[in-house]
């Protein structure tokens, strides 16, 4: 369930992404986004195909330069920095696709996930993400080229889990799994890493099913941002369906629409 205080308030930016335009070429594909993620908060990106939101975390990651903007990790300017020194300052990123090593067993992909720490620690984390995703126990030593979809997501974020990021970035983690395990990794294991005291941010297809577990919504359309909101209170606005379906993307003057508490 969303974690945010009863008064409504959000945690402080822990991730803080401020008018960010970033492309690949000479224009931008996304335009003055201004995104935050407080510590054990979910806040989940939606929007339709060809929004921006790969764009969106290529340039969080370092993959394609920013153009205009910010990105900011705990304070600390990381706007450019590639992922694996984004991974040293405490972002974990777990991507939709080529997310394990088929050729290495369960084990060994958690272990190379650790690759900053010494082999006690390694082994300690190692039992900590097992305690964690239980269902990994009896396949610690089979190839991850026989797991299933849910149990190859599970050793993903497990991976990932190893440096104990204080950020994790989610891209589709629900891609290619069946309704009900879908709901699962949404309820039990994203909800859970937020619960752990991280900042999680979730780009998510399943629009309706990511803002039902998330604290904050934002809602990318052509490469913009459209609306900043409570989860709860987007999922209960006619509105985002309609943009969804490209309709109503800009309100009278091509102005964007935010609603109070975007940051």
């Amino acid at each position: 369930m969303p974690t945010s205080s009863a008064n409504g308030a959000r945690p402080a930016a822990y991730l803080d992404v401020r008018e960010l335009a970033a492309g690949y070429g000479r224009e931008p594909v996304v335009t003055d986004l201004s995104i935050a993620v407080g510590q054990g908060e979910v806040a989940c990106v939606v929007g339709p195909n060809g929004s921006g939101k790969s764009t969106l975390l290529k340039a969080l990651l370092g993959v394609i330069p920013v153009m205009r903007g910010s990105v900011a990790v705990g304070g600390k300017d990381v706007t450019n920095m590639r992922c694996h020194a984004l991974a040293r300052l405490g972002l974990g990123y777990v991507p939709q696709t080529n997310n394990v090593f088929d050729t290495l067993t369960v084990e060994e992909n958690l272990r190379l996930g650790g690759y900053l720490l010494h082999k006690g620690a390694a082994q300690a984390r190692v039992d900590e993400v097992v305690a964690r995703f239980s269902s990994l126990a009896p396949l610690l030593r089979r190839s991850a080229h026989k797991l299933s979809g849910g149990e190859r997501k599970l050793v993903a974020i497990g991976r990932v889990m190893m440096l104990r990021p204080s950020v994790y970035v989610l891209d589709e983690p629900t891609s290619g799994l069946s309704p009900d395990l879908a709901d699962r990794v949404l309820e039990e294991y994203v909800t859970g890493l937020a619960a752990s005291g991280a900042a999680i941010l979730l780009v998510e297809q399943r629009a309706k099913s990511a803002l039902a577990i998330s604290d904050w919504g934002y809602l990318l359309v052509a490469g913009r941002l459209m609306m900043s909101d409570a989860a709860a209170t987007m999922l209960a606005d006619t509105s985002v369906a309609e943009m969804f379906l490209g309709q109503a993307a800009e309100e009278p003057g091509g102005s964007t629409r935010s609603h109070a508490g975007e940051r």
